[in-house]
């Protein structure tokens, strides 16, 4: 039945918001199809050889089966972490040109990037990698772009461009930084023969200026759309950011309240675009008389990250990653049922003891893909393929 407005009002409205509309397209894409790593070990690039993944995986295992009691999982679990480690240790490899890699003579850290493209383009062994180079502060920016070109060199004279491949870029104190960052990619791809859009950044938040800048205005928003396209995460530093805010030593943390302050502007800022999201690291490691207090924190660090939506974080020391898996499976098996059961339930329209909205569906939907990626859940457990969750989850259904 027609109402009593005429056509021309709804034309009206079409046509004047059709410019946001397509901002709001071009924005906001929703989330971005594919798996996300449950973390990213960050290695100083005087440290990355050969058989790095392989030997993290063997002091790892070595760790886990001493004192796998203090863990505290389920025979299942235990057996998906053993496995784990023995095929896939470490899911997001950073070489580090930055922090962890210090300042040494330009011609020292032209070898070393060379050297290093040279060996990750030989060896390989993770489903995502790159570089953190250093920051496009006035400092530090030609040696960070060299560097980068310099790997790069090694790496495609050796090979194609892996999957994944990601670079990060630290310490930003100017959305600027971030503009010229793209440029500088792009610019790589014309002189290496890349297509458009192949190298891709994260964007390290461990810095005021990042999240708030000098007008007020949220920056780490600005951020993300800065990017031109390239931005495919936003990674909390721990330690700088808490050290930039001057929060003494002994009280940084990922669980301090400036941290979760930042990480949920961070959250608020990426939602829609694409952009994913790390938790930091905890620099607590778990060597020596220090393991079981050491293991216990982590583990309670990585399941508090994992409830309040971040679903990757760092990792730093060989001995973290039992813990690190451990958590996140203990996370996707305690909740696969209920998931099953509300998206059976959403998907069947069948009346149940919780009303889900189609957002909560693809939430559903995304969580579920989530825990197969990592392996913390089987294909064969499920009620449904991939494909149908691959639907709900980019709304779809």
């Amino acid at each position: 039945m027609p109402g009593r407005l005429s056509e021309d009002v709804y034309d009206a409205a079409d046509a004047r918001l059709a410019s946001a509309d397509a901002r709001v397209a071009a924005a906001y894409p929703g989330e971005r199809p594919g798996r996300q790593p449950v973390h990213t070990v960050y290695v100083p690039a005087s440290q990355y050889r050969t058989r790095l993944v392989a030997d993290w995986g063997k002091q790892a295992m070595r760790v886990f089966i001493e004192h796998e009691d203090l863990l505290g999982v389920d025979a299942d679990v235990y057996e998906r972490v053993r496995a784990k480690l023995l095929t896939e240790p470490i899911e997001d490899l950073r070489i580090d040109f930055e922090d962890g890699y210090g300042r040494v003579p330009d011609d020292v850290e032209d070898a070393a990037a060379l050297a290093a493209g040279q060996t990750l383009a030989t060896t390989g062994g993770t489903p995502f990698s790159g570089i953190r180079f250093k920051s496009f502060e006035a400092a530090t920016r030609r040696r960070g772009i060299r560097t980068l070109d310099l790997f790069l060199t090694g790496l495609l004279g050796n090979g194609p461009l892996p999957s994944g491949f990601v670079v990060t870029l630290p310490k930003v104190t100017a959305v600027e930084q971030v503009s010229v960052a793209a440029e500088v990619l792009a610019r790589l791809e014309s002189a290496y023969g890349l297509a458009e859009g192949t190298l891709r950044f994260e964007v390290q938040i461990e810095t005021a200026q990042s999240i708030v800048d000098a007008d007020g205005t949220l920056a780490v928003a600005r951020i993300v759309h800065a990017a031109d396209g390239r931005c495919s995460g936003l990674h909390y530093g721990t330690y700088d950011y808490s050290a930039g805010l001057g929060i003494a030593a002994a009280y940084q943390s990922m669980e301090h309240p400036a941290a979760d302050l930042a990480k949920q502007l961070m959250q608020v800022s990426a939602a829609g675009t694409g952009v994913r999201l790390s938790d930091g690291s905890t620099n607590r490691l778990p060597v020596g008389d220090a393991l079981p207090a050491a293991w216990a924190e982590h583990l309670r660090l990585v399941r508090r990250s994992l409830e309040r939506g971040f679903y990757q974080g760092w990792d730093l020391h060989p001995h973290q990653l039992p813990t690190r898996f451990a958590a996140t499976y203990t996370f996707y098996r305690e909740g696969f049922a209920t998931a099953v059961d509300r998206l059976r339930a959403y998907a069947e329209k069948t009346a149940g003891g919780v009303l889900d909205e189609p957002a909560t569906a693809q939430a559903l939907a995304v969580y579920l893909l989530r825990g197969l990626d990592c392996g913390a859940l089987d294909e064969t457990e499920l009620p449904f393929g991939r494909p149908v969750l691959e639907k709900y989850a980019l709304r779809l259904a």
